[in-house]
């Protein structure tokens, strides 16, 4: 059973070890630039930004989840992150659609940097790792489908957090403070 664990963590290695640190910094330069923050994803890629939404928040930014009850609508000076590893949703099209309408910026986190979210978007974080778009034949991961990009986003998420927390200054005690109290 070990062999499986090793074999998943240096596939999250390989992810990293081929990640654009300047992509990540242009990312984090547009979502601490950004006067709210809407996120965005389908899935298991929905739930890692879900977790992403969360630790904006401990860092005091506002930031919401789309379809949430009370995500407020975006315009200038806003940014709208979503999630298209396999390079296109139908909802995320629709949705950078809505928000370039409204004159807010678009961050796409894709696997395929050449996908059709990743063109009409006005930011790309790439991420080189297996989704279900190419989940056959080839170098396959270890990981069953998508589950090597969504990992990838998880940990990707975190380092981008410490960049974020580092950048505007928020210390880990002001985090912790931001953590809702009713659990």
């Amino acid at each position: 059973m070990a062999s499986l664990y090793e074999a998943a963590l240096d596939d999250l290695r390989a992810v990293f070890s081929r990640i654009d640190d300047g992509a990540v910094d242009r990312a984090v330069a547009e979502i601490a630039a950004a006067r709210r923050i809407a996120l965005y994803g389908v899935g298991r890629e929905g739930l890692q930004m879900k977790g992403f939404c969360m630790r904006l928040f401990h860092l005091g930014r506002s930031a919401a989840m789309v379809g949430d009850m009370t995500t407020p609508a975006v315009g200038p000076g806003d940014l709208l992150v979503v999630s298209a590893g396999p390079g296109a949703f139908s909802t995320v099209l629709a949705l950078m659609g809505v928000a370039r309408e409204a004159g807010a910026r678009t961050l796409v986190v894709t696997a395929q940097p050449g996908g059709e979210a990743a063109r009409l978007a006005d930011a790309v974080l790439p991420v080189p790792a297996q989704t279900m778009a190419d989940d056959r034949g080839g170098a396959v991961s270890v990981l069953p489908m998508g589950s090597l990009y969504e990992g990838a986003q998880y940990v990707l998420f975190e380092i981008m957090i410490l960049k974020l927390r580092d950048r505007l200054g928020v210390s880990p005690e002001a985090m912790r403070a931001n953590h809702t109290n009713l659990e």
